[in-house]
């Protein structure tokens, strides 16, 4: 079901796809490809929206910054120096996050209205990103198919084309509160990751040297505890690159019953405790798990290459299941 959900400055209409079987009932805007709303009930069967959104589009717009809910891309995460160089040419980016390019630029997947057509269970979404746009070369024919399966899970399925050699990486950034947005601070949910390793940082965020082995450390979510705050890590994921999705996060509120739980076809996750967040929301009110190649992986060669060549076609998926014990 699709409704108007508001117009942009330049009269440009946005609209509202409305999912629902087995129990969850899933928003999807048009304006960034947004996860506008998850409800999902509790072990008593009380259902409340369990990602934090924005009741209009003014909020989205006026509030960019947190990416609530959005697909991300070209490239989601940061990319160094706002440059990057393929086969021997090099990209220069838009620098919005310090000297780095951060979620695609400022104008990414993310600013962008989707054009929208109904598929079996969902909705897909698409459009085309020219050659150039925030840096990026070639022209990229981009898709993101939103589905619930038969147990209520939501299924986002990204695809791509390209007609000369870029690099991709999408994703979506909802934050998740599984007591329900505007319920507080989440960093009380536990958490259980499939990761052995993860990509320490230096001050700007960037990959500063090889994966480190999270034995011992405050990064050991391999036993499920208590998320806390102080986290914009990717971790590397045990299973690696996978052809169909595979569970590597689990994320429970133990007083309301809820647990989310992640699969993907990635090799990395990123986990981000929401500390920068501001009004309305505050400071870690919601955890962003977001599926994803590596930070800067197109000036690292030792990390799982994110390009994607004229022949070649981008496939990623992470399913996102939820259940109340």
């Amino acid at each position: 079901m699709s409704e108007l959900f508001g117009t942009l400055s330049d009269g440009t209409e946005v609209h509202r796809w409305t999912l629902e079987r087995a129990g969850t009932r899933v928003e999807v805007l048009t304006y960034g490809g947004i996860v506008r709303s998850v409800e999902v009930p509790d072990q008593a069967g009380r259902t409340v929206n369990v990602v934090l959104g924005f009741a209009g589009l003014d909020g989205y717009v006026g509030h960019p910054e947190p990416f609530l809910g959005a697909l991300v891309g070209r490239y989601a995460n940061r990319i160094a120096g706002a440059r990057f160089e393929l086969d021997g040419r090099v990209y220069a980016l838009e620098a919005n996050n310090g000297p780095n390019s951060l979620h695609g630029g400022s104008h990414g997947f993310d600013k962008r209205v989707w054009d929208a057509e109904p598929v079996a269970d969902g909705v897909r979404l698409s459009r085309v990103s020219v050659h150039g746009e925030e840096g990026f070369p070639g022209r990229l024919e981009m898709s993101a198919t939103y589905t619930l399966d038969a147990s209520g899970a939501l299924h986002i399925a990204y695809e791509a084309v390209t007609d000369a050699p870029t690099v991709v990486n999408p994703t979506n950034h909802s934050y998740f509160n599984l007591a329900g947005h505007y319920t507080g601070n989440a960093g009380g949910h536990q958490l259980r990751l499939a990761a052995s390793r993860y990509t320490p940082v230096d001050t700007d965020l960037i990959p500063a040297g090889p994966s480190q082995d999270v034995a011992g450390s405050r990064f050991d979510f391999r036993e499920a505890r208590k998320v806390g705050s102080g986290y914009d890590h990717n971790f590397v994921l045990d299973k690696g690159v996978t052809r169909a999705p595979r569970e590597v996060a689990e994320l429970h509120d133990p007083a309301s019953g809820r647990t989310l739980t992640v699969a993907t076809t990635e090799p990395g996750l990123q986990l981000y405790t929401g500390d920068h967040l501001s009004e309305p929301f505050a400071p870690g009110d919601g955890i962003a798990l977001e599926t994803q190649h590596f930070p800067d992986s197109p000036n690292r060669p030792d990390f799982p290459s994110t390009v994607l060549r004229p022949g070649e076609v981008f496939r990623s998926e992470t399913v996102y299941g939820f259940s109340a014990r």
